[in-house]
This record gives C-alpha cells, structure tokens and sequence, in this order.
C-alpha cells in the first residue's frame, strides 16, 4: 500500500475520517457473499420471490439479490471501459473497498490502481486482492484522487464509481485527462441531480447531508468533461434501472434511513443515475 499524505482541505479529511470509521452492513454483508466489496448501488430486474422467502433465510436470501443487482452494476462499468488487453493499466478513483478494481482485472486481466482517502478501506482492499491472488496486478492505495502522484498518460482507462461527489469535478477531470493516454477511456456512474428543476431539490440535499457530500448538477459534468479534453461517446440514463434496486432494499433489514429520499428524488425527476464514458482527445 501506497500512502502519499496530499490531503490538502479539513473537508477532505473529515471524509477520510468518516470512511475509516464506516462499517455498515450494507457494505459489508453484501461484500461478503463474494468477497467483492462494493461501494455503490445496483440495476436491473431483481427477483421479488426473495421477500417471500420464509423468515430464517429471508436475510440471506435477500443479501444475495441486492448483490446481483450491484455486482450488475459493477459489470456494466467494466464493460464500458474496454477493450483492454492484459497488458494495460487503469486507474480506480476513489475505490472504496476495492470492489471494481477487481471486477476490472477479472473482465481483462489488466492491472489496476485504485486510490481513496481512507486507510482502512485500502489495507481491507489490498487484503482481498491479496486473498484472491492478484495483488501482483491490483494495488490500492492512500491518495488523493485530485493529485495522485501517478505518472501522466499511464492509464489506458480510468473511472469513479458514485465518488465524484465528493470533489470539484474540474479538478477531478484535469486528473483524468493527465493520467489517460490519448484515446484512453473514463467512465463514471453517477447520481446528479437535474438542474433542469433548478437547485437542489429537499431529497437531493437529505442525501448530500447524509454521505457529507455534495452532488453535483448534470451539466457541470458535461461542461468540465469537455474543458478537460475528455470527449463523451456513451450516456445512459440508468435512473429506471436503480429505482427496482432501492425498492428492495427498502424492504430489507439493511436500511440506513436514505431509501425514502432517493426513491422520491428518482421517481420526481429531480435525481438522475447516469453512466458516462469519454474518450480522452
């Protein structure tokens, strides 16, 4: 594990606090069906028998599901970032517990560097990267995603997976575009909210007070994308898609109380999830 102290902002230091200290279970359980641990929400159809399941099992059964539904979304993501040869290197911004990293090197055999504040969660991702055997190819490590230290035009690819939220996104992209060689691939799944209402709606804010973050507006994206020389090839509204996601889990005993905001915001237009893949020019 790599640690580079550039933390440069009290803010970016109470979100390394608040990410060493996390342990909720809806992370961990759902990690622990697999051992990929992700950080992030799920798409697609689920399969609602699971609530039926009778009460000793119901726990596990719907663990599983919520899982599938987010290891889809991982999947998605890796898919977009391609193709990619076992050779290449790409690059993980704000890994979390180092779910995707892994997803990545499993889709292509390539290396991957993932980077996040938290010290805790990189020691528990090179941990499992080390437990699957890749740790040769899969690093995680204590860096600041907006100055990383790595080297410029490194990466084939790059992505974040729901952490864009948590800096200036000008900032971020600058960091992209310096470390994709030309024609490399970035790609982000998101929530953003729809500035087409104007500002944030109440839900929207429930969220950002509830994650200490602070969700940006749709255009921002595509206006720093383009400032930053990354080009959009893709955008998929994956808003529909999550709503089934946050339906289950608000019937599961894994909810922490921000259900409710995200499904009115989704449901209201006032909250999109998007996928977007730019092409670095």
């Amino acid at each position: 594990m790599t640690i580079q102290d550039t933390r440069t902002t009290r803010y970016q230091d109470s979100i390394a606090a608040y990410w060493n200290a996390e342990k909720n279970p809806v992370n961990l359980l759902l990690g622990d069906v697999d051992g990929l641990y992700h950080h992030h929400y799920g798409i697609g159809d689920p399969d609602w028998s699971v609530l039926d399941t009778p009460a000793e099992g119901r726990d596990e059964a719907v663990i599983k599901e919520l899982h599938r539904l987010e290891q889809a979304q991982a999947d998605l993501l890796a898919h977009h970032l391609g193709p990619l040869r076992p050779e290449d290197k790409v690059f993980d911004a704000g890994c979390g517990r180092g779910g995707g990293s892994i997803v990545a090197n499993l889709h292509y055999g390539c290396s991957a560097d993932g980077v996040t504040l938290s010290s805790e969660q990189a020691a528990f991702a090179n941990e499992q990267a080390r437990k699957r055997g890749v740790d040769d190819k899969v690093r995680y490590h204590v860096r600041n995603m907006l100055d990383t230290g790595f080297e410029t035009g490194a990466y084939a690819a790059s992505w974040n997976n729901e952490s864009t939220m948590y800096v200036e996104l000008g900032l971020l992209f600058a960091e992209h575009a310096r470390l994709l060689r030309r024609g490399g691939r970035y790609v982000t799944i998101t929530g953003c909210y729809n500035d087409a209402y104007g500002l944030p709606s109440r839900e929207v804010s429930l969220i950002n007070a509830h994650y200490i973050c602070d969700i940006h507006p749709r255009s921002t994206y595509f206006r720093e994308l383009a400032a930053n020389r990354l080009v959009p090839n893709t955008v998929i509204d994956l808003t529909a898609a999550t709503i089934p996601y946050w339906e289950m889990r608000a019937k599961s005993s894994l909810v922490t109380g921000i259900e409710d905001a995200f499904l009115d915001a989704y449901k209201g237009g006032s909250f999109q999830y998007l996928l977007i893949a730019a092409d670095r020019v």
